[in-house]
């Protein structure tokens, strides 16, 4: 079993200082909008990846008027119990501490404390630009390959470092051949590293999400999912050499896999043009449930599951059934948070299962 047991939080978002037990696997957070609930999930969140779930620097978790935060959480893992400790310094130099060893670099964390977290801006996914499902699967994939992570990384430090050099030679108009061939084999290296490793998981993943999604929708509504890449056509090199010309003009690297994205249709269409909110909702869990599963297979015990606001995001029955699933048949615990205290109630006590319920 992996679950959260304990949280304290020190002058993060709206906390001046708060602590939380989590003695049962079934937790409900209820609360008026603004009153916390979602800070805390993102608590959890910060401990489990050392950053926010939200895209947003960390000066911005620190609580009004104060200056840094911290956050302390005890874990179970393999009948084990852990400690995880982020702190944001006031002068804004983060820490962060497992077991009272410090890390040296947070990408080693990564993995160690897998989670979903499944929230209503997550709609952006499915509505949003390319950006948005590069982010998933990376984030995903860099839970269970430590490697794919370390290389993702090393490629967006070239990829800044080649878009400074071709916007230094477009100031100056002229350019070194010989750095930028550096640069390009350094890309290409770590560009190949990143297709192959995407390409061989969404094959596998992506029939995945399929099957959620019809067992969300509880039908099959001719929905297509394909992973589309620059480099399906061409090799990286040869698009590197073609686009030349054209990086140097917007002195940006206009090709390379930080381009993917995974084409979503609906009946030959494009799915957000003409896709339902049930529907959007409806893959938006898909995908979130067969991450939730893939991690749980490859880890060998559930991740955990952290639910923000979803009962505004299904209809009743819908809700029922993913219940139903993530409280009883994942085996994870699960964090759910709700504006209604009677509704969080009366769903878990359908259940039959102990819970914890906590209000804000």
């Amino acid at each position: 079993m992996f679950a959260c047991r304990h949280i304290a939080l020190t002058q993060f978002r709206n906390y001046r200082f708060e602590s939380f037990n989590f003695n049962e696997n079934i937790i409900g957070i209820y609360g008026q909008n603004g009153s916390g609930k979602t800070n805390l999930l993102d608590a959890i969140y910060y401990l489990c990846f050392t950053k926010s779930s939200f895209n947003r620097p960390d000066a911005q978790s620190v609580k009004d008027g104060f200056a840094g935060f911290r956050i302390d959480g005890r874990f179970e893992k393999n009948k084990e119990e852990h400690k995880l400790v982020c702190i944001l310094r006031e002068n804004n130099r983060k820490e962060f501490l497992a077991d009272e060893e410090s890390y040296t670099r947070f990408s080693e964390h990564i993995g160690k404390y897998p989670c979903v977290m499944i929230a209503p801006d997550d709609v952006s996914l499915i509505t949003e630009g390319s950006e948005e499902r590069r982010k998933f699967i990376d984030t995903l994939l860099s839970q269970l390959q430590h490697d794919y992570l370390e290389q993702l990384i090393a490629y967006n430090k070239i990829l800044q470092q080649r878009n400074s050099f071709l916007k230094f030679a477009a100031e100056r108009n002229n350019y070194d051949e010989q750095l930028l061939e550096i640069l390009n084999s350094q890309l290409l290296e770590k560009g190949n590293f990143i297709y192959e490793r995407r390409q061989q998981f969404l094959n596998e993943f992506l029939p995945q999400v399929l099957a959620q999604y019809i067992s969300i929708a509880d039908k099959d509504d001719k929905l297509s999912l394909e992973y589309e890449s620059q480099l399906n056509n061409n090799t990286f090199e040869e698009l590197l050499q073609q686009n030349l010309q054209r990086d140097l003009y917007l002195q940006r690297t206009g090709t390379g896999i930080h381009k993917d994205d995974m084409v979503i249709e609906l009946k030959q269409t494009t799915f957000k043009n003409i896709a339902s909110q049930g529907q959007r909702k409806s893959l938006l869990f898909a995908f979130k449930l067969a991450a939730f599963e893939t991690l749980k297979t490859i880890k060998g015990f559930a991740p955990i599951l952290l639910l923000d606001d979803v009962f505004e995001k299904l209809d009743e029955k819908r809700m029922e059934n993913l219940l139903q699933y993530v409280c009883v048949q994942s085996g994870a615990q699960v964090f759910i948070t709700d504006t209604h205290k009677d509704r969080l109630q009366q769903s878990f006590i359908k259940i039959g299962k102990g819970y914890n319920l906590i209000g804000l």
